[in-house]
C-alpha cells in the first residue's frame, strides 16, 4: 500500500457523527456515500437526506460551503450495498453496540473490494473483539479511525490498529489524514477510551469529585477550568451539556465495565444528581436543558443544595485569580497547594489526580508522553497537556507533593507513582523525544514523510523549540516587519513577516512590505506573506484615533494613500508575491491578500472587508479591486458595459461586513479565487506556499498590467444599491448612518457619481475609494464606532 489513493469512501451511519464525518470529507472533495437504514415509508434514502439536511442547519457548520454538498451521495444497506465495490475506504459510525456493528460488518463484507480498508469510528469499544468477526482475508486492512466531534474543527484522530492491521496501512493512513483532512494524528493503542478519552474524561470525573468535596458551585468550577487554567470556554459543565449529559453517563459506564481495575475505578460512577437530570430529561444543550438553563435571556445554574435552577455568575476569588496570573508555572502550582482558599485547592487537587492518572497509566494507553499531550491538546482543546504542564511546574517538586498527597490519604487513588516518575528527571520532554514508559526510552518525532511538510510543528514544553521569529536568515526588518529566507527550503525565495502586535497594519508595516517587495524584486525570486495566526487583523485603529484626535486629516489621508500604494505594489511586483493565510484576515489583510498572485489558504481561514463596522469602507484596494474584476468579468458577456450584475453580491457583503467562514467561502465570496489552494493542514502553509512561489517563478511569472479604460456603474448602479438600503432603513434594519456607510461604498465600487458604462482607470478608482473613506472619517458617528471598538472589541450601532 506504498501508494494509498483514496477516491471516494463510504460512510456507514448519518447519525451526528457520520453526517458530519461524510461533510468534513466533502469539505476536502472526497467523494462519499453515506449510508443508513431504509426509510420504513416513501423514499428510502429519507434518513440520509433528512441528516444532509440537517448539516446546513448545525452551528458550528459542518460545511466549509454548501457547495460542497454534492459531494455526499445518499445511500442505504437494501439497496445500494454494491456501489460499496466503488470504495477505497469505508468508515463505520454507528452506535457504539459490540452486535450491531458486528451484524453489519458480516452485511457488508462481501461488497467490499479487495484493497478496501475498513474502519471503525469507535470511541473505545475493542478492535481485537470487532475484528475476530471479520473474514480473514479483511482482517490485515482493518482498523478505528477516532475522529472527535465535530470532525472538520477538531484536530484529533486517534488512529488505533487491530490485531492483524498492516503497518504500512497505518503510515498511509496518517499520511492521509495529515494532508488531505488536515487532523492530527495520534497512534493509540486498543484499550478501553483510547488516550484522549480515556485521560480526559478522568480529569471530568476527577473535576465532579472535587467539586462536590469542597462545595463548589457548578458555575463556579466552570468559571476556574476554562481559559484561566488554558482550557475552552467550555470549561467542565458547560462541555458536558455540549457533548449532552447521556453521552457522558454512556461514556462513564463504559469505563466502570472496561477497566474493573483501574484504581480509580471507584470514581467511575454516575452521580446521583446527573443520573435524575437524565431521568428527568434534561439532557443539556440539544434539549435546552441540563446543568444550565437558559431562561429568556438570562443562563440559569442548578444548584444542587436547593435542588433548583438560580441566577449562573459566580466567580473567581481575588486571591485565586491573582495566582492564575503569575507567569511562573512553580510558582503558580506551589502556591495552589499552600493556600486554603477552597477554589485553589480544587485546582490543585485536579491537576494533582490528572497528573497521577496520566503518569499511571502512561504505559498503558500511549507509546510516549507526547502522543497524550498532543491528544488532549487537540481533541478537548486544552493548551497544554498534563505532562508538560507537570513539567513546566516543576516535576520533581511536583512529584513529591503528589507523593506527598497520596500517602495523607488526599488523592483520589492510593496507587503509587510509577518508579520512573522519581528517578532525577527533570521531564518527560527533551529535544530528543518523550518519554515511552512503555519502553523506557526518549521517543523521537514520526518520521513519515508528511511531517517534513510542517516547517514548524506544534511543540510541547521542554521540547526544542523552532520558533519562526528567530528561524532562517533575516535580509530586512522594521519595526513592523521581518523579511527572511529559510536556506534550506529555497534561498531564493523571501518570507515576509507582518511583527506588530495582533498583525495590526500601521505605518512601520506599510513602510515594511513595500521595502521588502523592493528587495525582493532586487534579489529574489519570489515573496511569501507568512507568519502565524492571525494573517492580519486590519489597520492599526489606534494610530488612527490618535491622528483623529489631533485632526491630522492630511497624515491620515497621505496614510490611506500609502495603504494603496502597498496593495498595488503586491499585484504589480515584478517577483510572484503569495500569501499564505491562516486565521483571520480582515480589513486590510484581506485587501493585501486580495492583491497578490496566488493565495495558500488554510480552511480555517476567516477572511472579510469588515470596515463598515467601524463605519468606514474599503480603501486599501479593496473597492477598486472588485471594481476591476466586475469590469473583467463584463467583458466576457454580450454587454462589456453593464458591469452591476457582477457588484450586486460584493456591495452586499461590503455593506453588511461578511466574513467568510472558511477558505471556501472566502472564494464564493470573491476574497479569494478559484485557483487558489486551499490546504487542510495549517502548518503546511509555509511549505506550500514556498513551493507555488517558486512554482510561478520557475514558470516566467509576469505581473498584470494596471488596468486601464475599465467601465464602471456609475450612477445606475448607485441607485440600484441606494433602492436595496431604502427597503433597509425603512425596516429598521439599519441606521441613518449605517445608509450613509454603505453608500459610501456603492459610489466606491460603481466609480462615483459618472456616467454609467464611463471608462476610468485604477487610478480613478482609488481616487473615489479614498475620497469616500475620508469623509466617513471625519464624521462623529465613524469617529464614535472607532472609539467604541477601541474600547470593548466589539461593533457600536449608532
Amino acid at each position: 500500500m506504498e501508494n494509498l489513493t483514496i477516491k471516494r469512501v463510504a460512510v456507514l451511519g448519518a447519525g451526528v457523527m457520520g453526517a458530519q464525518i461524510a461533510a468534513h470529507l466533502a469539505n476536502a472533495r472526497v467523494p462519499v456515500l453515506l449510508f443508513d437504514l431504509p426509510a420504513k415509508d416513501g423514499d428510502k434514502n429519507a434518513i440520509v437526506d433528512k441528516a444532509l439536511a440537517g448539516l446546513k442547519k448545525l452551528k458550528p457548520t459542518p460545511l466549509a460551503t454548501a457547495r460542497v454538498l454534492p459531494y455526499i451521495e445518499a445511500a442505504n444497506y437494501d439497496e445500494d450495498l454494491v456501489k460499496l465495490t466503488a470504495c477505497d475506504l469505508v468508515i463505520e459510525a454507528i452506535a457504539e453496540r459490540l452486535d450491531w456493528k458486528k451484524d453489519l460488518y458480516a452485511k457488508i463484507a462481501p461488497h467490499l473490494a479487495s484493497c478496501a480498508i475498513l474502519a471503525s469510528n469507535t470511541s473505545g469499544l475493542s478492535l481485537a473483539a470487532l475484528d475476530g468477526t471479520l473474514p480473514e482475508t479483511l482482517r490485515s486492512r482493518f482498523c478505528g479511525i477516532h475522529f472527535f466531534n465535530p470532525p472538520r474543527y477538531m484536530h484529533l484522530v486517534e488512529l488505533i490498529a487491530a490485531p492483524a492491521t498492516q503497518p504500512q496501512l497505518l503510515d498511509d493512513l496518517e499520511t492521509w489524514l495529515v494532508m488531505r483532512l488536515g487532523k492530527g494524528v495520534v497512534r493509540a493503542f486498543d484499550t478501553p477510551n483510547f488516550v484522549a478519552n480515556r485521560v480526559g474524561v478522568f480529569s471530568m470525573l476527577a473535576a465532579i469529585h472535587h467539586t462536590q468535596a469542597f462545595g463548589l458551585g457548578f458555575d463556579e468550577v466552570d468559571a476556574l477550568t476554562g481559559p484561566l487554567i488554558g482550557r475552552p470556554k467550555s470549561a467542565t459543565y458547560r462541555t458536558a451539556d455540549v457533548v449532552g449529559l447521556d453521552t457522558l453517563a454512556h461514556v462513564v459506564k463504559t469505563m466502570q465495565q472496561a477497566l474493573p481495575n483501574d484504581p480509580w475505578h471507584a470514581h467511575f460512577q454516575v452521580p446521583a444528581w446527573l443520573t435524575l437530570l437524565i431521568e428527568q430529561g434534561a439532557l443539556g444543550q440539544k434539549v435546552g436543558a441540563g446543568i444550565y438553563r437558559k431562561q429568556g435571556k438570562e443562563i440559569l445554574v442548578l444548584d444542587l443544595a436547593a435542588r433548583d435552577y438560580r441566577a449562573s455568575g459566580k466567580t473567581v476569588a481575588e486571591e485565586v485569580a491573582a495566582i492564575l496570573k503569575l507567569k511562573n508555572p512553580a510558582e503558580k502550582f506551589a502556591q495552589l497547594r499552600a493556600n486554603p482558599h477552597p477554589q485553589a485547592q480544587f485546582l490543585w487537587a485536579i491537576f494533582r489526580d490528572l497528573f497521577h492518572y496520566a503518569a499511571f497509566h502512561l504505559a498503558e494507553i500511549a507509546d510516549n508522553a507526547r502522543d497524550v499531550d498532543l491528544a488532549l491538546r487537540w481533541g478537548f482543546g486544552w493548551a497544554f497537556g498534563p505532562f508538560e504542564t507537570w513539567q513546566a511546574a516543576g516535576w520533581q517538586a511536583t512529584a513529591e507533593a503528589i507523593t506527598a498527597d497520596i500517602t495523607a490519604g488526599k488523592a483520589m487513588s492510593a496507587a503509587p507513582l510509577p518508579a520512573w516518575v522519581s528517578d532525577g528527571r527533570a521531564g518527560v520532554h527533551t529535544p530528543h523525544g518523550s518519554w515511552s514508559a512503555r519502553n523506557a526510552v526518549y521517543a523521537p518525532r514520526s518520521t513519515l514523510p508528511v511531517y517534513r511538510r510542517q516547517l514548524f510543528p506544534e511543540i510541547l514544553v521542554g521540547e526544542a523549540p523552532r520558533l519562526p521569529e528567530v528561524a532562517g536568515e533575516t535580509l530586512y526588518a522594521n519595526e513592523g516587519v521581518r523579511l527572511w529566507r529559510l536556506p534550506e527550503i529555497d534561498a531564493s525565495i523571501g518570507i515576509l513577516s507582518v511583527i506588530s502586535k495582533n498583525h495590526t497594519l500601521g505605518n512601520e508595516v506599510l513602510d515594511g512590505i513595500q521595502a521588502a517587495v523592493r528587495l525582493a524584486e532586487e534579489k529574489l525570486d519570489g515573496l511569501v506573506i507568512w507568519h502565524p495566526a492571525p494573517f492580519a487583523v486590519g489597520a492599526n485603529l489606534k494610530q488612527v484615533l490618535q491622528a483623529i484626535q489631533a485632526s491630522e486629516w492630511h497624515l491620515l489621508e497621505a496614510t490611506v494613500e500609502k495603504f494603496q500604494r502597498t496593495s498595488q505594489a503586491l499585484k504589480y511586483a515584478q517577483v510572484p508575491v503569495v500569501a499564505a493565510v491562516e486565521g483571520m484576515a480582515l480589513g486590510g489583510g484581506c485587501e493585501f491578500l486580495m492583491h497578490c498572485a496566488h493565495r495558500v489558504l488554510a480552511l480555517e481561514s476567516y477572511v472579510g472587508l469588515v470596515e463598515a463596522g467601524v463605519g468606514l469602507i474599503p480603501a486599501g484596494g479593496g473597492c477598486k479591486e472588485f471594481a476591476v474584476r466586475a469590469a473583467a468579468l463584463a467583458a466576457q458577456t454580450a454587454t462589456p458595459n453593464e458591469v452591476f450584475p457582477f457588484l450586486q453580491t460584493v456591495f452586499q457583503t461590503i455593506a453588511m461586513a461578511k466574513v467568510a467562514g472558511s477558505a471556501l467561502e472566502a472564494i464564493d465570496y470573491g476574497f479569494a479565487r478559484e485557483a487558489d489552494t486551499v490546504r487542510f493542514n495549517a502548518k503546511e502553509l509555509l511549505y506550500v506556499a514556498l513551493k507555488q512561489a517558486r512554482a510561478l517563478a520557475d514558470a516566467g511569472f509576469v505581473p498584470p498590467l494596471p488596468a486601464r479604460d475599465i467601465p464602471v456603474a456609475g450612477r445606475t448602479g448607485i441607485a440600484n444599491c441606494e433602492m436595496m438600503l431604502v427597503n433597509m432603513k425603512e425596516g429598521a434594519m439599519i441606521s441613518a448612518h449605517d445608509y450613509r456607510v454603505a453608500k459610501a461604498a456603492a459610489v466606491a465600487l460603481c466609480g462615483g457619481e459618472i456616467e454609467t458604462g464611463s471608462r476610468v482607470d485604477e487610478e480613478w478608482l482609488l481616487t473615489i475609494e479614498r475620497r469616500e473613506f475620508m469623509r466617513l472619517l471625519r464624521t462623529p458617528e465613524t469617529q464614535a464606532r472607532i472609539a467604541h471598538m477601541m474600547e470593548t472589541g466589539k461593533p457600536l450601532r449608532n
